[in-house]
């Protein structure tokens, strides 16, 4: 029996859906606690998100809103408690330290279960929290076989997510797909822009007055998935691709944070190529 969950509804658009799951809610005595939806009208697709309360069984539960929902409705119940993660990294620190820090204090909504990363750079950071580090060395390997390794201790873990925090590889496909939407990486532009490697050296090149951070599900366009969270701050002609880089990295941490917290909180659609969230 469940207490607490949330609720969350994706359908084609049609008239009554709210009443139809609050009735449902109703005649099984539970509390919409908080409640939020979404008509996308260009494609007449609906999104519900409710945070629920009361004792109740979720396999009823769903069976009845499905079966007041058009027949291609996809709902899920989700237990309000903390996302298992695994993080993956290269050599920079500035992510991974935030999270950990984070982590400790119970900031992030979620159980960092492992760390992996294709360099050993950050294996001591990494340790002093208490969280095993996984080094798992590309050299001399193909990227199928390396992708392949590090999956088989993915596995082991059985996460929710899986956060490259600064991970400085592009995935294969196969990767991608066996994660779907699972996978959150921060990219340190503000995409569209300056995608791929070096962006703020593109962005002083082109003399840009913002600059900023993407944080977004991964697929397998470079730095085209579904974007989650971004932001910006000024820079001007005195600052250097280097002075950039440096500014750019506190950006990175808040918008990663910002984008696990709304994930982490089941408050993230994935529309297309694009997102849905409740704030």
């Amino acid at each position: 029996m469940q207490e607490k969950a949330v609720l969350l509804i994706e359908t084609e658009d049609e008239r009554g859906l709210v009443y139809k799951v609050s009735s449902v809610l109703y005649e099984m005595q539970i509390n919409i606690d908080q409640n939020a939806e979404f008509v996308e009208k260009d494609i007449k697709r609906f999104f519900m998100r409710s945070e629920i309360s009361g004792k109740f069984d979720e396999s009823e539960l769903l069976f009845k809103i499905k079966n007041t929902l058009p027949e291609k409705a996809i709902v899920k119940v989700i237990p309000l408690k903390k996302k298992r993660i695994v993080l993956m990294v290269t050599k920079e620190p500035h992510c991974l330290g935030d999270l950990l820090v984070r982590h400790k204090f119970g900031e992030l909504n979620a159980t960092i279960e492992a760390v992996i990363g294709n360099h050993d750079t950050l294996k001591e950071l990494t340790e002093k929290f208490n969280i095993p580090f996984y080094f798992v060395d590309h050299s001399g390997m193909s990227r199928h076989e390396h992708e392949e390794k590090m999956a088989e201790i993915i596995d082991s873990y059985k996460p929710e997510y899986i956060v490259l925090a600064k991970f400085m590889r592009v995935l294969n496909p196969e990767f991608v797909k066996k994660y779907e939407n699972k996978i959150i990486n921060i990219h340190h532009s503000f995409l569209p822009a300056f995608i791929g490697a070096k962006p703020y050296q593109q962005a002083y090149e082109r003399g840009v007055k913002i600059i900023g951070a993407t944080a977004h599900f991964v697929n397998n366009n470079l730095d085209e998935g579904p974007i989650i969270a971004q932001s910006v701050i000024s820079v001007d002609h005195s600052d250097s691709a280097e002075n950039m880089a440096g500014l750019g990295r506190d950006v990175e941490k808040i918008v990663l944070a910002r984008a696990l917290k709304l994930a982490f909180e089941d408050r993230v659609f994935v529309n297309r190529n694009k997102t849905v969230i409740f704030e």
